[in-house]
């Protein structure tokens, strides 16, 4: 099982994120301090800074020495690229009022060339398809491959909710990273009718492959996505690289 305390501060995380969001600490502002945050929360000084230090790389909040934790411009972000984001924490935060409908739920291999990922053997997997609809719209379709060795089975009320949940806090995993990659394609004739699209418009798909923190590679995700229902965007923090003398 994920320990309490990591489990504590990405509540935290997620309670401030959507707080920012919806302006409850609006552009420009600081956050409360971190013992206001210690006693609002009724949690440890630690949690509160692994809090903070997520919203500081995911560009929420950036921390003044010896004033606090300003909150950001956040009228750029809709669809994180970079980070490792679950569908059902981006409706949380972002308040989409969005649905999962689950279209198949089956035995699979992974389709390795459509990941351009080089396997000598077949990849058995459970695979999943899912519609997303925000607001009675569809406007994602994804398509997730979890690789059976991994985890075997994935159960229909799993699929429907959340994968990361059911991954982390039953199964007891540790997800840790991913590589990406982002291509604007033409629909399928299904994707266009599931999609609702107009024939001539075209759809920005992001392939991904996803790790442990083992650096088992446990699922293979191909997402659908209606441009003119999302943007993409990341935030960069420039690290400097020290010179040698």
């Amino acid at each position: 099982m994920k320990s309490a305390l990591k489990s504590k501060y990405d509540v935290i995380q997620l309670d401030i994120a959507n707080k920012i969001i919806h302006g409850v600490y609006p552009t420009g502002t600081f956050l409360p301090s971190e013992n206001q945050l210690c006693d609002l929360y009724n949690t440890s000084r630690e949690t509160i800074r692994k809090a903070l230090s997520a919203l500081l790389e995911q560009g929420f909040i950036q921390k003044i020495q010896g004033k606090g934790s300003i909150v950001l411009d956040l009228s750029r972000f809709v669809f994180p690229v970079s980070g490792i984001t679950s569908f059902k924490e981006l409706n949380q935060t972002q308040n989409m009022r969005a649905e999962t409908r689950v279209l198949k739920l089956e035995d699979s291999i992974v389709p390795t060339q459509l990941f351009n990922f080089e396997s000598a053997t077949d990849i058995p997997a459970t695979f999943i398809e899912r519609l997303r609809v925000v607001n009675g719209e569809p406007v994602v379709i994804d398509r997730d491959y979890i690789v059976k060795d991994v985890i075997d089975e994935v159960p229909m009320n799993v699929a429907s909710d959340s994968l990361y949940s059911y991954f982390e806090d039953t199964l007891g995993l540790e997800i840790s990273y991913a590589t990406k990659t982002i291509t604007v394609e033409s629909p399928s004739h299904q994707e266009q009718q599931l999609l609702d699209l107009p024939f001539d418009k075209d759809v920005v798909v992001v392939r991904s492959e996803t790790y442990l923190a083992d650096t088992t590679l446990f699922q293979f995700t191909e997402s659908i996505h209606r441009a003119d229902k999302f943007s993409f965007a990341d935030f960069a923090r420039r690290k400097k690289i020290k010179k040698e003398h």
